[in-house]
């Protein structure tokens, strides 16, 4: 007859593959190299890492202070004999929350468990008296880890000291941002959409204090690129961007979600100007903005021109650098194609590009000579020869859809009017 008894529950501590990891390094601690006092300072530090919080901080603590200041020495044995209700006593919580987070460190490879067959905690003593062994909660894996704790706490503590550098950055940045605003000489009309554009990336952060270090950089650096143009300063060396240690605008797209020009210029001719309004003394975008594309360089034998069948072959992405040196401007540096079609959308919207006519665009002519017409635009906007970016954008996807768009012609007149000084102080080397 079949043995019909059923099969116990088993009983005991959960076991998986990463506690007996951690039980392996425990074991391979070289105890003598970390002293307590060391392991007392980390676990009051672990709370900043957001690894532990503060009662199971008091708790480890508690751990470490009970193990004698001998048992970190060489030969010694770092392990904790108390049941689970003294410390429980002892940290103010309930036995069966002390027990949950015991089981939590262990998960976490912060202490290890060396269990008797009841389950009791009890050190072996030798003829002389000493702890040769025990049962109990064994630290040896806090010396093991030491070194990785220490160096997650550091780095933790240096990023928030980056933050904090951040945010008074962005701050000062803020508010010269507004005083520059009120001492340029801009019209009713220009002043009010530069006030928008600030306001728009202050609303944008939010509450600076709780703001991340890459959204303060970044924020700081469209104001500041405001204060430049508002106080008609030079476009700044891409060698300044660096040493100013500036976040790349290319890193996060959803930075930049609500976030466009920062200024647009005065009207003219009855147009809405372009993304440089605060630039004194600009010329007036005048009839070059109804120029739909350049018609002023050819292609060049043997690499760009239109296939025979009738689509548009995409030019090289360093001719397409060569001709907007205002992405690198930015601090826009795609390493491909593929990167210049996720920066699209946030370059969009800086120019101020309604998302359906870059989605018209994208329909129109694809993802990638949509790209490379919204890096045409933004440049011409920069240069002032576009006064409404979304209406050139626009009209290039009708001439796109009649077959009329000739993208290898208008970057390279682009690259040509730039000219070799002007690539080389905006885009320097790519």
């Amino acid at each position: 007859m079949d043995d019909t008894t059923p099969h116990q529950r088993p009983v005991g501590r959960k076991m998986t593959p990463q506690r007996a990891e951690f039980r392996r390094l425990a074991q391979s601690a070289e105890v003598g190299m970390v002293t307590r006092a060391q392991l007392a300072v980390l676990a009051q530090n672990l709370t900043c890492t957001g690894l532990i919080n503060g009662t199971e901080s008091h708790l480890l603590l508690i751990l470490i202070n009970t193990a004698p200041a001998d048992a970190f020495d060489k030969s010694g044995q770092p392990i904790v004999f108390k049941s689970n209700r003294q410390l429980a006593f002892e940290v103010g919580r309930s036995v069966g929350r002390v027990s949950r987070m015991l089981s939590r460190f262990f998960d976490l490879g912060l202490i290890t468990m060396q269990d008797s067959g009841n389950y009791k905690r009890y050190p072996i003593r030798n003829s002389d008296g000493d702890i040769t062994d025990g049962c109990g909660v064994d630290l040896r894996i806090l010396i093991a880890r030491y070194g990785e704790l220490d160096r997650r706490v550091k780095k933790i503590r240096a990023e928030k000291k980056a933050t904090e550098a951040a945010l008074r950055r962005y701050r000062g940045a803020l508010r010269n941002t507004r005083y520059a605003l009120a001492a340029a000489d801009l019209s009713a009309t220009a002043r009010r959409r530069v006030a928008d554009r600030i306001e728009r990336i202050s609303n944008y952060v939010g509450i600076a204090a709780k703001a991340s270090n890459h959204m303060l950089r970044r924020a700081t650096f469209l104001l500041e690129w405001s204060i430049d143009r508002l106080m008609q300063l030079a476009p700044r060396r891409q060698g300044q961007l660096e040493a100013e240690k500036t976040t790349r605008l290319d890193v996060e797209n959803d930075m930049h979600k609500q976030i466009t020009p920062p200024y647009q210029s005065e009207r003219s001719n009855g147009q809405p100007a372009s993304v440089h309004a605060g630039r004194l003394g600009f010329p007036k975008a005048g009839a070059a903005s109804n120029r739909a594309l350049e018609q002023s360089a050819a292609a060049r034998p043997g690499s760009i021109g239109e296939r025979d069948t009738g689509r548009q072959a995409l030019v090289a992405l360093k001719d397409v650098l060569r001709a907007a040196p205002t992405l690198k401007e930015l601090g826009c540096s795609p390493n491909n194609f593929r990167d210049l079609v996720r920066l699209t959308p946030m370059l969009c919207r800086f120019t101020g590009i309604s998302e359906g006519i870059r989605s018209n665009a994208v329909a129109t002519m694809g993802e990638l000579q949509a790209a490379v017409a919204v890096a045409i635009t933004l440049e011409k906007t920069n240069r002032q020869e576009v006064a409404s970016p979304g209406g050139y954008l626009r009209a290039m996807t009708e001439r796109a859809a009649a077959g009329k768009l000739h993208l290898a012609r208008s970057v390279f007149g682009l690259a040509a009017r730039s000219g070799p000084e002007a690539f080389d102080r905006t885009v320097g080397q790519t």
